[in-house]
């Protein structure tokens, strides 16, 4: 662009290399060479500058004005040096000057002591302490301009990862190295001027107090005013919520807080649109949230597409967060994570499809005319559920045990992604974990009763190691590779998820022993079925049978439309297991579907290329609101 205009040229510049901060003074050579860059630069573009004129007659004067480039042995070059010499007997004068002044130290303390003690006292008499304090006011605001512009320059910056932020912190810690080297000189070359900032410090009183010069731009004339700052140490972490996201891309959102039957305090997210009669609910799988649905942004979240179509769409959250919340603000941590699938299926999820139902009916009958009558039983809306993975085991068992209590469950349409429940054809790896989690569950379950990082600093480290697996490809392929081969081979982007926002330090899902003990338990059982308690006894308590519930055997019960989805790549819950799920509900007479995408387990969910998917679901919700207006 600027080769075209007229008097900018490409020049090619002789630069010196660029030292930090914490190495300017070290020696001459350093300053020698700093000089020689500056030098260079200015005689190389004097000489370009004067190298190119064109005279009257139209023509070039390059042969013979042409003057090439400084070089080291240019006259600029040999000024440079000259005027480094200088400087060095300079320097040689002024340590002989500094070691004779030391020598001397004693009989100029003893003389000099009692004038500089009342230059001061009366320096203090006719001035105040109002410029002293200003004085430590102005070196306080250098201070924190200086802290200021690394916040700036943080904050402003991407997030790093634990090598990039162990390569800054070297940087710093050898910077103040150097800086403690050169003031340790200063004060042992200069021990005057070192007591006199002693004793002023001595009558200065502390203030902590940070005040920084600014000016409102709004302003028509801006006047520099000193407020007080506090500055914030940023761990350049990203702890965003699924209400960030939300907000972020402008859609509305709400937050209910939901308490099930056994106390645990789950929160229902919404994006809602309150005079809709179409619903859908969206469950997410195992060491996942509600952050899932919306974090490929607006245009391939599916939550984001159903509430482009018109849909009320609520978010859910299963138990098993590292904050614990609970009513019991006193619960231990065994007493927390005791739970299996069961809770998942029989807590959490009625309770918060019955706040659904409570938060739609009595939306849509304030906003009804007030004049007309309800004469119809049914309930205002239609609920359609999207479910992956530990979600979808989870609502299939919600609807079979209140079909067996004989409740209704609410529900007009079942949409599963790879959902859980029969695991027996899975890899060698996931056989291993079987055995061990079955042998070591009396001894290891209680004392470790859930999978999960507990303090703020390791969930901090592996924020940040997932951005070192973004930031250097290589270490974030050979992880990737890894993962998949400890989980049969399956292609999902784990290294992308475990980047995401919800696997932060403030908080961060997890999992309980009960959960995976459970899932051991189906894939050796080669059933889908309720949590064993161990014992004939225990399961006559809580069932009234010797053993669990068979859930594979009751898909009678189901009432509902239910559409399978089955990803090829899918090595964690295969789709032969997803097949299994669809005989049997065939075998029951359940109007269900079925069909494969070429996915892996996460890309249901984390995808950014799932345009087919999306059209799928946005297809199942139009015939289930086709189904419905017809009825209507």
């Amino acid at each position: 662009m600027l080769e075209g205009i007229q008097g900018w040229e490409l020049r090619p510049s002789f630069r010196g290399p660029r030292f930090p901060r914490w190495m300017e003074n070290v020696s001459s050579f350093n300053q020698f060479v700093h000089e020689l860059a500056m030098d260079s630069d200015s005689a190389s573009s004097v000489d370009y500058s004067s190298g190119e004129e064109v005279d009257c007659d139209g023509n070039d004067d390059d042969d013979d004005d042409y003057t090439s480039p400084s070089s080291p042995t240019s006259q600029g070059s040999q000024f440079s040096r000259a005027s480094s010499y200088n400087k060095h007997e300079k320097n040689q004068t002024q340590w002989i000057f500094s070691i004779f002044l030391w020598l001397l130290l004693p009989a100029r303390l003893t003389l000099g002591m009692p004038f500089y003690m009342y230059s001061i006292f009366l320096g203090r008499a006719l001035k105040g302490t109002a410029h002293t304090h200003g004085r430590f006011r102005t070196s306080h605001v250098h201070a924190v301009r200086k802290s200021l512009d690394h916040v700036v320059e943080r904050t402003t910056d991407r997030r790093r990862g634990v090598i990039e932020d162990m390569h800054f912190g070297m940087e710093i810690f050898i910077e103040s190295i150097f800086e403690g080297i050169h003031k340790i000189a200063a004060c042992v070359l200069s021990p005057v001027d070192s007591l006199r900032v002693l004793m002023r410090w001595s009558y200065v009183a502390d203030d902590s107090t940070a005040y920084v010069t600014t000016a409102t731009l709004a302003e028509n004339i801006p006047t520099p005013i000193e407020r007080k700052i506090r500055l914030n140490n940023s761990l350049n972490t990203d702890s965003r919520t699924c209400q960030d996201v939300i907000t972020e891309l402008g859609y509305p959102y709400e937050a209910i807080n939901v308490v099930t039957a056994d106390g645990y305090v789950i929160v229902l997210e919404r994006i809602p649109r309150r005079d809709a009669r179409k619903t859908v609910y969206l469950q997410h799988g195992v060491f996942d949230s509600s952050m899932g649905w919306v974090s490929n942004g607006f245009v391939g979240s599916p939550a984001f597409a159903a509430f482009d179509q018109g849909y009320d769409v609520f978010l859910g959250n299963f138990r098993g967060l590292v904050s614990r919340e609970h009513i019991n603000k006193n619960i231990s941590s065994r007493e927390y994570w005791g739970y299996s699938i069961n809770e998942h299926g029989i807590e959490d999820i009625p309770a918060m499809i019955e706040k659904i139902h409570q938060v739609k009916t009595s939306e849509l009958k304030s906003l009804s005319e007030p004049d007309t009558e309800e004469t119809n039983t049914e309930q205002p809306y239609k609920l359609c559920a999207i479910c992956h993975s530990l979600g979808g085991a989870a609502i299939l068992m919600y609807i079979i045990t209140r079909r067996v209590e004989q409740k209704p469950h609410r529900l007009s349409r079942l949409i599963l992604l790879s959902p859980a429940g029969f695991h027996h054809d899975s890899s060698i790896g996931f056989k291993v974990l079987e055995c061990l989690l079955l042998w070591l569950a009396p001894v290891v379950q209680p004392l470790v009763p859930g999978f999960y990082i507990p303090t703020r600093f390791f969930r901090m480290l592996v924020n940040k190691l997932a951005r070192d697996f973004h930031n250097y490809p290589a270490v974030g392929g050979v992880v990737q590779t890894l993962i998949g081969y400890l989980l049969g081979g399956d292609s999902s982007n784990w290294i992308g998820v475990m980047g995401l926002p919800h696997y932060n330090m403030n908080d961060m899902p997890g999992v309980s022993y009960g959960i995976a003990l459970h899932l051991a338990q189906m894939k050796h059982a080669q059933k889908f079925r309720m949590f064993d308690y161990g014992s004939p006894a225990a399961n006559m308590r809580v069932y009234g049978l010797p053993e669990p519930l068979d859930l594979g055997e009751y898909y009678g019960f189901i009432d509902i439309p239910v559409d399978l989805v089955a990803g090829k790549k899918d090595k964690v819950v295969r789709p032969s297991m997803v097949r299994k799920h669809y005989g049997l509900m065939r075998e029951a007479g359940v109007d269900a579907s079925y069909d494969e995408f070429e996915y892996a387990h996460l890309d249901f969910v984390f995808s950014l290329h799932r345009e087919e998917l999306m059209g799928y679901l946005m297809s199942r919700l139009l015939l289930e609101e086709e189904r419905w207006r017809s009825d209507w």
